[in-house]
């Protein structure tokens, strides 16, 4: 009886226990699932809320209300392409990407337009359209030019972006890091965007800016000067559009650019009035196609972080810069299609490492020196230099002016023997030895005629 008391007396107590720690259990699980919990419960305020379903509606169309989305479109059920954030409990969207980046994502209407209540967005940090101003469903578009300082503390990449598809024909393709295909032969691009009219100047005030992609529009005038104020930026591409008014001094305020894209605009200017010292940190530099003049300046050697120089296809004249080869990072340097002249002084290594990567084809008065380079080195589609040689009248009376071609050039058509290989100083020796023959002939022959 005293053993089953004692057994008795633990039961209670093990159910006394049993109680304690299933309410601990509950009360803990309770503060478990608030804490996790906490950013599902989190809401967003309505005017952010409908801001977001008007700018959104102006790029995709009035069909489109989220009525669907549940409780808002942060919570549950996220719309593709809207990233957001919390800020003081609530949530506030700091990505909107428009366009069909996924199967899943907003595809824009033919008649796209940009909403006020795009402004109202006013922590937003990436804003970006994809394949939304495309040629030939709609009439172009122009860039809103007020409002954009809303933005001016919290927007970091601005893009409009295009998915174009090339044709290529005979073309040698070569990608630069990052971003850019280099492309050695024209192709015929898909689609294009067509956002229209000037660069909007209020665009300088996005001081926070990193990015800004406006290529394959139809953007044109003037480069405002209000955009050198955007000192952040890293990437400015505004290619493919139709800027003009010469290549903008502003550039070479922006100290920490990385990527500047300028190609197929019909920009013109000269490379000689920027200061390019002062963009210590870019790795791309593409004008090709910006119809430039003058020469190539020195202190573009200067720019030790690029990979890639792209300057073909201008009116560049002038000797190219040796200083070039000291670039330590240079992977692709394109000088084609200009009216650059004079040798090619660049080493032997320098042709080795570059490959076809280095393209200064279609210079028609430009040359690599002969007997310096090997023909495994020797740079595609530039002629060898012809030999100079100096102008006399040796002691047999025979005068080389005659076999000189423009500016001192020996003339290789006016003399089969130096097609052949022969310089004109084993000319000069072949007519000593056939003097020297004849000379002795002539002794060696009475001799002849003596002994018979």
């Amino acid at each position: 009886m005293l053993v089953f008391g004692s057994e008795k007396i633990i039961m209670k107590k093990f159910k006394s226990w049993g109680v304690f720690i299933f309410v601990i259990c509950i009360i803990n699980l309770g503060v478990v699932c608030n804490g996790e919990d906490e950013n599902e419960l989190a809401s967003m305020e309505r005017t952010e809320q409908e801001a977001l379903y008007s700018a959104i509606q102006g790029f995709v169309g009035k069909w489109w209300n989220g009525s669907d989305l549940y409780p808002d479109p942060c919570g549950w059920t996220p719309i593709q392409g809207v990233g957001c954030d919390l800020f003081d409990g609530f949530w506030y969207v700091t990505d909107l990407s428009i366009g069909p980046v996924h199967d899943n994502s907003l595809s824009c209407a033919q008649n796209v337009e940009f909403s006020p209540h795009l402004f109202e967005l006013r922590h937003l940090k990436s804003l970006s359209f994809f394949n939304c101003f495309v040629s030939p469903l709609q009439n172009p578009v122009a860039i809103p030019t007020e409002n954009w300082q809303v933005f001016a503390g919290s927007l970091e990449s601005l893009e409009f972006p295009v998915q174009s598809r090339p044709h290529w024909t005979n073309s040698i393709l070569f990608w630069v890091p990052q971003k850019y295909p280099v492309v050695s032969a024209s192709g015929k691009w898909i689609n294009r965007n067509v956002l229209s009219g000037p660069l909007p100047s209020t665009f300088g005030g996005l001081t926070s800016l990193l990015k800004l992609d406006l290529s394959n529009n139809q953007l044109e005038g003037k480069i405002p000067q209000e955009i050198g104020k955007l000192k952040n930026i890293t990437l400015l591409d505004l290619s493919k559009n139709r800027f003009s008014g010469g290549l903008a001094t502003l550039f070479q305020e922006m100290s920490s650019l990385e990527q500047l894209v300028l190609s197929n605009n019909p920009t013109g200017g000269d490379l000689m009035n920027l200061a390019w010292h002062n963009l210590i940190r870019l790795t791309v530099l593409d004008l090709s196609n910006t119809s430039l003049t003058g020469g190539i300046p020195n202190s573009i050697s200067e720019l030790k972080r690029l990979r890639f120089l792209g300057l073909n296809d201008n009116m560049l004249t002038g000797e190219i810069p040796t200083k070039l080869e000291t670039l330590p990072n240079i992977s692709a340097m394109h000088i084609y299609g200009n009216n650059l002249t004079g040798e090619l002084k660049f080493s032997e290594g320098f042709y080795g490492k570059m490959g076809r990567r280095f393209g200064a084809w279609d210079n028609p008065n430009l040359c690599y020196p002969s007997g310096l380079i090997s023909r495994m080195n020797v740079p595609f589609g530039v002629k060898q230099c012809q030999q100079e040689v100096t102008q006399y009248e040796n002691e047999t009376g025979f005068d080389t002016k005659s076999k000189l071609g423009n500016n001192g050039i020996w003339n290789q058509e006016s003399n089969p023997m130096v097609s052949l290989g022969f310089s004109v100083f084993s000319i000069d020796r072949f007519r000593y030895i056939f003097v020297f023959i004849v000379f002795f002939g002539q002794l060696l022959f009475p001799i002849r005629v003596y002994l018979k």
